[in-house]
């Protein structure tokens, strides 16, 4: 028999068209895996309410109810957002067991690889990377800016798998590492790889969503990559060096311009040239102030040391 105990974190906001369904399919996981011996038979689910505004939370508790031993609940105080979420279903799953595998609640990650996923563990293997193989469902839009979005994480230097979001496995010994990244500016991503473990990849195509709506909106996903590249990166800091001294070349070649128009007597007199350009400088100016302000508003958040989230209620048992 097989002790090793599996952990499926399922980070949770607003799913209640999702969770039954959820709970059953990553159930049925659990059941095969034990059945060909891969996994110890008290493996479980941990799902994770990011204080949901729906009866996502009632759900869950009734699914702990009617299977205690496979289903437990973590609900935060309020809305953290799902890095965070994750962070804290990982953190409270490593408690528990010895191997974690994250998936979110829409089950488009192919959960017939997390088999796939615990070989691979079992190979010798502390991280397990759930990759996409296409992006076949994906609309024009948001596969081709998803492309753009790795090319330039790799070109910031930030060390990231390639078309792998945060479908994957995690060992004890890796989460135990994990957990002494204590920033609040979280970018699971680009964390994880840092770990420097042995690690894997297995490769999946992605599914439509069954019910319910997609919780990450082009805001959100903007916003994610924003924080992935300014986390782990100074570079656009740099290229902001780059561009100020870009903008003087090219002011001191205007100005031998003007004194060649003026002793030539090719003056055009006009303020079209001026306005822009004023207009020109000024916007890389706001930008930049703009830049270097968030970079400056994340050390604000990072000196605080304030707790990243608040656990409310831990259903583990019926006691």
């Amino acid at each position: 028999m097989n002790n090793d105990r599996l952990a499926i974190v399922v980070p949770c906001y607003n799913e209640e068209e999702m969770l039954a369904i959820s709970s059953e399919t990553l159930r049925g996981v659990i059941d095969e895996l034990v059945s060909q011996n891969k996994i110890a038979a008290d493996s479980f689910i941990l799902f994770v309410d990011d204080g949901s505004k729906d009866n996502t939370w009632s759900l869950i508790e009734k699914e702990h109810e009617a299977h205690p031993e496979n289903v437990k609940g973590l609900k935060l105080s309020g809305n953290v957002g799902h890095q965070y979420a994750l962070t804290a279903g990982l953190l409270k799953a490593m408690d528990y067991s010895d191997v974690t595998v994250s998936i979110d609640a829409d089950l488009q990650d192919d959960v017939s690889v997390i088999s796939e996923m615990i070989d691979k563990f079992h190979e010798g293997n502390e991280i397990v990377y759930g990759v996409r193989n296409d992006r076949g469902t994906d609309s024009f839009f948001k596969r081709n800016s998803a492309q753009a979005f790795y090319k330039i994480m790799a070109k910031m230097g930030v060390k990231t798998v390639y078309n792998h979001a945060d479908f994957r496995l995690m060992s004890k010994k890796a989460l135990t590492e994990f957990s002494k990244y204590e920033e609040s500016n979280l970018f699971l991503r680009g964390m994880v790889p840092l770990l420097g473990f042995k690690s894997d990849s297995v490769y999946y195509s992605r599914k439509e969503r069954v019910a319910g709506k997609s919780k990450y909106p082009l805001r959100k996903m903007i916003s994610l990559a924003f924080n992935g590249i300014s986390s782990f990166s100074v570079k656009p800091i740099e290229l902001i060096t780059w561009m100020g001294g870009l903008i003087i070349v090219c002011c001191f070649l205007a100005a031998i311009y003007a004194f060649v128009s003026y002793f030539t007597g090719n003056v055009e007199k006009g303020w079209t040239s001026l306005i822009l350009s004023i207009w020109f400088i000024g916007g890389v100016q706001l930008l930049s102030i703009g830049l270097i302000g968030q970079y400056i508003g994340k050390i604000y958040v990072e000196v605080k040391h304030r707790p990243r989230y608040h656990e409310e209620k831990w259903l583990y048992d019926n006691k």
